[in-house]
């Protein structure tokens, strides 16, 4: 029987740790004969696997189990605070950082509105973020293990941000930077994107296999997942949904289009009809936040402006199911927020446009994670790319 060479064996030897490891991490409390009998590696294997993970502090024993006859086994459970991770979520106006431990758990967050998209102020203010959720991490073995962003912008495999329309960023090399100034792995990613996997991870897409995710904050941006995939395209920007058109004479857009589907269907487009109707004072800030009291309050102009965001954000998500025939659509991003009065509208436009199997076949939902899904799913991007480095790879959404 020809031997196993030493690359081999290494190989083997990490494939059974990050068995040993997933294991523990998805249904420990655990003994490591229970683990035997779960993965099928002999006890040897397990033990030593075990005592390696204790040793590195992934896997604490946490005392005795129930015992059916003689010894009583020693119990498993995943470190979860053997590190912590940080996960950004870049709005157009606005920060949102968040620290958890390496099972994704929230331990501290952070937000900071801003007005100037000037690019040193906006990369100060994440400096600023970053340094703040770096104070409030307790102590740990590993300290912070990675730093995930999500911007809303073209991003290529490099970590750079090729064009951010309603940023007006340009080749911005914000990986590098980040990591130039905090020494810490950074993983950069279209928020629309992150906001997917962390739907797919923790929220309303969980063990679901095809589903889009549409984030409608500033601008609009699809996460796509077929078969348990993010799929990104061949060049790694797919999902531009919100500058597909849908009003060819339509008004021109910062990406240089003219009646894409965010200039009707987002949170500017519900700021920018308030504005233009002066339903309110002109003295009136109007926001998100007054715009959610009024509708709370019943304020019929602002429940018909609701209707009309409503019926377009259906228009733009017809073209996604007629595309990519997703088990579920979630919507997500601060427009969520709003769904008591904008998920009749879309619904109703659904009904009306889509042909029969269609409906029948996808679900409308709305986040569950609200305005954490894209700063949970950059962090986990994070988090993956941490254990990875430690040869303990986590089960993931893999990226294609």
């Amino acid at each position: 029987m020809k031997s196993l060479r030493t690359g081999d064996q290494n190989l083997v030897k990490q494939i059974n740790k990050s068995i040993v490891f997933n294991t523990i991490k998805n249904k420990g409390p655990l003994s490591r004969s229970q683990i035997s009998k779960e993965t099928g590696l002999n006890k040897a294997t397990v033990s030593t696997m075990v005592t390696e993970l204790v040793k590195e502090s992934f896997v604490h024993e946490i005392g005795e189990g129930q015992s059916s006859g003689g010894r009583k086994p020693v119990m498993l459970f995943f470190n979860q605070h053997a590190g912590y991770s940080i996960g950004i979520d870049l709005g157009v106006n606005y920060i949102l950082g968040i620290l958890t431990d390496l099972s994704g758990n929230i331990v501290y967050k952070e937000t900071i509105n801003f007005i100037s998209i000037e690019t040193d102020e906006i990369i100060k203010e994440i400096h600023s973020i970053i340094e703040l959720l770096i104070k409030k991490s307790p102590e740990s073995t590993y300290g912070i293990v990675g730093i995930g962003i999500g911007v809303p912008a073209q991003i290529n495999k490099y970590g750079k941000v090729l064009f951010a329309p309603n940023l007006k960023w340009k080749n911005v090399i914000l990986k590098e930077m980040i990591e130039d100034y905090f020494h810490i792995p950074t993983k950069i990613e279209n928020e629309a994107n992150a906001g997917s996997h962390g739907e797919k991870l923790y929220g309303a897409g969980k063990n679901i296999s095809n589903q889009v995710y549409v984030s409608i904050g500033i601008g609009i941006g699809t996460g796509i997942v077929i078969n348990n995939q993010l799929y990104k395209g061949a060049t790694g920007i797919s999902g531009e949904m919100g500058h597909s058109t849908i009003d060819s004479n339509g008004r021109k857009c910062s990406c240089g289009n003219r009646g894409c589907w965010e200039l009707y269907a987002s949170e500017k487009a519900l700021l920018n009809a308030a504005q233009e109707q002066r339903i309110f004072d002109n003295s009136r800030i109007i926001d998100l936040d007054f715009l959610l009291d009024q509708a709370k309050q019943g304020n019929p102009k602002v429940i018909q402006l609701l209707n009309t965001l409503g019926e377009n954000i259906g228009i733009g998500i017809i073209n996604i199911i007629n595309t990519f025939d997703p088990e579920i659509v979630i919507i997500g991003n601060r427009i969520a927020q709003f769904k008591n009065w904008i998920k009749n509208p879309i619904e109703r436009i659904l009904d009306e446009r889509l042909s029969i199997f269609h409906k029948s076949k996808t679900e409308i939902r709305f986040s569950v994670l609200g305005n954490y899904s894209t700063a949970l799913g950059a962090n986990s991007f994070a988090i993956t790319d941490f254990l990875s480095k430690m040869k303990i790879t986590e089960t993931k959404l893999v990226q294609v």
